[in-house]
């Protein structure tokens, strides 16, 4: 009876700590612990946060190399070792996935005795579960359960999106988001510290809205990029110390053949997203980091306000303009944009643009000032969607020209279309010098299709299409070259390629 009632106190005693940091918990209980060089960052990282109350964390880094093992089941774990009276919430994706995390950290508990933990007999729940003899547990929720009437000491979400189609779909983002800001974050205890793992699929994740929105809770960001590409010429460094071009030490054991052959097929986007934690390109995306520039006027300046361009009547020239509208100038809206473009041959010149948040007004004001500013551009090719029509209507009667395009697939399936013309060097932006807002559609570019905003590449996509695309596709795009060189010498142009 006397060895009954000292094990029962022995139960309830306070568990000293027996594990610096979750990695060396997970070596001592699980034999299939790999450490590597990234795992030791991160286990400084979580008990860093762990020390620290109201800390705030995310941690980005490749799939299949132990981040979530290490972050959703071997922290709750070690910190439970620490404080047996926390109440961890921990949720991921789905609630399949939450299960799956709650049921392996319940089962590496009961299988290692000299973990110091018992599972309580009447809370022992794959999805829920408490410490036996004390407060602490855990909680495994999907993204979007409801959380209502139940505290958190700790909360850890581990990958809040599932995949590409999820990732891609800004109702779905914003679920997630009104999920943490609405239900999961109205449930930390004061002092509770959350971290947030995840592969990167998009620049509007959680992660990134909680960087851009939620800056002043003070979120640290640890992103290790499976290949160091930092810039040491400016400054930058690599959280793992390599040298640039370096790759990561794999848990899984890949070689740097295999590294390769895993960029290679993921592809650009995925690679810089996924294994780089960048879901913008700075390049290799849809758009090139540079495109092809030129650096003198293109065009003459009159007194009069007025912009015209030599040699128009010329068979291989042609002006247009192309606009994307929206009405809503609040600061959140997308962008009304306008361009002049000129085609010389293969080739397409951006010579001006309007990128601004107008209302119906001032949007039919902007096409009638680009009108009077480029008389020539005489075509202006208006998207006949959402707000295209009733622009057109309010203009039919004082500008000539107004040519409605019903635009065919997808914003991504168009700019692809356009994509090999700006990798060949056939479509040529201006300089910032030439034009300044130029580099917003730049910007656009590198992080399209992920970015808050494409209406410049609306805008350009249709005019590329227009003046160079489709005439290469009906058979008629076959022009001498040096036309464009020709007429450089004629005006005293500097067109540079690059």
């Amino acid at each position: 009876m006397t060895d009954m009632w000292e094990s029962v106190a022995r139960m309830f005693e306070p568990v000293e700590p027996k594990w610096a940091t979750p990695g060396d918990l997970a070596k001592a209980t699980n034999p299939k612990t790999i450490q590597t060089p990234a795992l030791d960052l991160i286990d400084a990282a979580l008990v860093e946060a762990f020390n620290t109350p109201d800390s705030r964390l995310i941690i980005s880094m490749a799939p299949q190399e132990g981040k979530s093992v290490r972050v959703a089941n071997d922290f709750p774990i070690w910190a439970l070792t620490q404080n047996p009276d926390l109440r961890i919430v921990t949720a991921s994706y789905a609630q399949g996935l939450a299960n799956r995390n709650g049921r392996a950290i319940r089962n590496r508990i009961t299988s290692n005795p000299d973990i110091g933990l018992t599972i309580a007999n009447d809370n022992g729940s794959v999805s829920e579960w408490q410490v036996a003899g004390h407060e602490g547990g855990v909680l495994s929720v999907g993204i979007g359960a409801g959380v209502t009437g139940r505290p958190s000491d700790m909360m850890i979400i581990d990958d809040p999106i599932k995949d590409r189609k999820e990732a891609d779909s800004e109702v779905y983002r914003d679920n997630v988001w009104d999920w943490w800001t609405d239900a999961a974050s109205a449930r930390l205890a004061p002092g509770a510290p959350v971290v947030v793992i995840l592969t990167r699929w998009h620049q509007d994740d959680l992660a990134g809205r909680l960087l851009d929105r939620d800056k002043a809770a003070g979120w640290k960001f640890l992103n290790i990029p499976a290949q160091a590409d930092h810039r040491p010429d400016k400054g930058e460094t690599d959280p793992l110390g390599r040298q640039p071009g370096e790759f990561m030490v794999s848990a899984r054991g890949r070689t740097q053949m295999q590294w390769e052959n895993r960029k290679a097929t993921a592809g650009p986007r995925t690679w810089a997203s996924l294994y780089q934690g960048r879901p913008s390109p700075d390049e290799g995306g849809v758009f090139p980091a540079e495109w092809a520039r030129y650096t003198q006027p293109i065009w003459i300046d009159h007194a009069d306000g007025r912009h015209t361009v030599p040699g128009m009547e010329r068979p291989d020239q042609e002006l247009v303009q192309s606009w994307d509208f929206t009405f809503k100038d609040k600061q959140s809206s997308d962008y009304v944009v306008g361009q002049v473009w000129l085609r010389v041959g293969t080739k397409g010149y951006l010579l001006d643009m309007v990128r601004e948040r107008l209302n119906f007004n001032a949007s039919v004001e902007a096409v009638k000032t680009m009108s009077a500013k480029w008389p020539q551009a005489v075509a202006k090719f208006i998207e006949d969607k959402a707000n295209g029509p009733a622009i057109i209507n309010a203009l039919q009667s004082t500008l000539v020209g107004l040519i409605p395009i019903e635009p065919e697939g997808s914003k991504t399936a168009r700019a692809n279309a356009v994509s090999p013309l700006v990798f060949s060097g056939n479509v040529v932006l201006p300089t910032a010098d030439l034009l300044p807002n130029v580099e917003e559609l730049v910007e656009e570019a590198k992080n399209f299709p992920n970015g808050s905003h494409d209406d410049t590449i609306d805008a350009m996509s249709q005019a590329v299409n227009r003046l160079l695309l489709m005439p290469l596709t009906a058979g008629i795009g076959d022009v001498v070259e040096p036309d464009v060189y020709d007429m450089q010498n004629a005006n005293g142009w500097s067109i540079s390629p690059y």
